[in-house]
């Protein structure tokens, strides 16, 4: 099999990977680009001399210039966290395009607030800013897996979501690098700092505007009963008929999910939570995304976007270098994650690509923790980093591929606001650890990817080539490691089953009953 041929859960006409389905997970994922550039630029951009006489740093001792810098860090991923959990309600009410313009219109507010920031004003507004473009941030998070997801053919909906994962890196490889860019060319001043918080409104105005263009996810449509719409907006994005027969299967298992959904879950505002605390599956599914997050950020790779200044000093790299040398962990990080979005995800699987992450992860920072154990460059600083050292950063940059769950509605919520969370612990405390742990940070990381490995091999299944709707059956085959296999059997025979129902007429009459109970699932629901 070639690395670009599809796996395709069902025979599928080519029509349906055309050029719309990847450009409306491009516009989605301008979103996570302005996630990326806010994530890596800041930690650099706060350490440069122009910023720090802004405001005063040079004034203050050690404890209260890092307590600021974990402030303007940390400020941003509180909000984040709390627009995680908002996007609950506007997912449900506005739907997911309507909530991609609201994210970026409230990041692009608290971007210009950020700009507003002066000697005389204070770091209040700067405050404010980052908790503003922190809500815009989360809301953004969440919606676009969500909707990309929902979008996306089984075959290429791992690459598609994969456009996300490398919004994100590109965004911060833009990141690393315009800091080096303005400390090497430019002098000391305001608009040397200015400049990298200024460029956060591009990739936003890209998202607001692009969101206004996008059509809405077809699946939201027929859960909130606009049928009509929907089929629209379905037949547009595969680019086939109403009358096709892989129109026809997808809407069938749409209606059929519907269907379930209504008799078991309900499907108002609230019915999810009443769900979640009666349904064991789902709090355990809640579990595991939750547990995917804090292996995510227990890897140590936020701490490395937004503290990269003190960690590659912690190396022994020296100050003029350290701009280059972060410039380049950018660019590994969005190479890696082109090749894997291009040749690993829909072709390794996620779960393969989960456990020999965490593998490799954990030996990379293992060994970066012991060469800092035994040089101390902190006790004895050189002014080139010496061939051992070299070999510590080509494993820090070898270190760089990892988790992806994808959930929706309720379950996206609770998940990614808890990544947040996790985010706001690691981004509030990497300071104070590197303080007091040193060499021991690099440890601490190497032991939760070391652990995270049985995590994911006991308890994540592969999800590659499953349907959306196929997912919750999924996650009750036992053993994981043999769940998808089972699942894509029982799916090739229930695909036959519905072709053979096809051919015998039986489909037509079924389905007319179907829709006369999913036409208006809204007023269905007493919720």
């Amino acid at each position: 099999m070639g690395l670009l041929q599809l796996v395709e859960d069902r025979p599928t006409p080519t029509a349906v990977y055309n050029w719309r389905i990847y450009v409306l997970a491009l516009i989605a994922s301008c979103g996570s680009n302005m996630i990326g550039y806010t994530s890596a630029f800041i930690g650099t951009t706060i350490t440069l001399t122009s910023f720090e006489t802004e405001f005063g740093f040079e004034n203050m001792t050690e404890e209260q210039v890092s307590m600021i810098s974990e402030n303007i860090v940390s400020l941003f991923i509180a909000g984040a966290f709390f627009g995680a959990i908002l996007t609950y309600a506007l997912g449900h009410f506005l739907g997911r395009k309507w909530s991609l313009v609201i994210a970026s219109a409230i990041f692009t507010l608290g971007a210009g607030l950020q700009l507003g920031a002066t000697s005389s004003t204070g770091l209040g507004i700067m405050y404010a800013g980052r908790v503003f473009s922190g809500l815009g941030t989360g809301v953004a998070s969440n919606i676009i897996p969500i909707y990309i997801s929902e979008l996306s053919p089984p075959a290429i909906r791992g690459r598609l979501v994969g456009f996300y994962e490398l919004g994100w890196q590109v965004g911060g490889l833009v990141g690393f690098w315009i800091n080096y860019g303005v400390e090497l060319h430019m002098a000391p001043s305001r608009q040397q700092w200015i400049i990298p918080f200024s460029i956060q409104i591009i990739p936003s105005g890209m998202l607001f505007f692009g969101a206004l263009w996008i059509r809405e996810s077809p699946r939201w449509l027929f859960l909130r009963g606009r049928r009509a719409q929907a089929m629209n907006n379905l037949c547009w994005i595969r680019q086939l008929d109403e009358s096709d027969i892989y129109i026809k299967e997808e809407v069938a298992a749409i209606d059929q999910t519907l269907e379930e959904q209504i008799a078991t879950i309900g499907l108002g505002f609230w019915a999810p939570f009443q769900a979640v605390s009666k349904r064991k599956s789902v709090l355990y599914r809640l579990f595991l995304g939750c547990m995917l997050f804090l292996w995510q950020n227990g890897s140590g790779i936020n701490a490395i976007n937004y503290y990269s200044p003190t960690i590659f000093s912690s190396i022994g790299v020296s100050e003029s270098d350290i701009g280059w040398m972060t410039g380049i962990f950018g660019v590994v990080k969005a190479v890696m994650t082109i090749f894997w979005l291009l040749f690993l995800v829909d072709q390794l699987g996620r779960r393969n690509l989960l456990l020999g992450g965490a593998l490799m992860g954990s030996a990379c920072m293992w060994i970066i923790g012991a060469y800092v154990c035994v040089a101390r460059p902190d006790l004895h600083p050189a002014s080139h980093v010496n061939g051992a050292g070299i070999a510590a950063i080509f494993f820090f940059y070898f270190w760089t591929e990892f988790f992806d769950p994808n959930l929706r509605s309720l379950a996206q919520a609770v998940t990614t606001s808890s990544n947040w969370l996790f985010n706001f612990l690691v981004s509030r405390f990497t300071k104070q650890m590197f303080a007091k742990m040193n060499y021991g940070v690099y440890f601490f990381f190497a032991s939760l990817s070391f652990l995270a490995f049985f995590f994911a091999f006991f308890f994540i299944p592969e999800t590659g080539g499953i349907p959306l709707e196929a997912t919750e059956r999924l996650f009750e085959i036992k053993p994981v490691w043999k769940a998808h296999a089972k699942l894509k059997a029982q799916l090739k025979e229930d695909e036959m089953q519905f072709r053979s129902e096809i051919k015998d007429g039986v489909f037509g009459k079924e389905e007319n009953e179907a829709h006369a109970h999913v036409e208006n699932p809204a007023e269905n629901s007493a919720s």
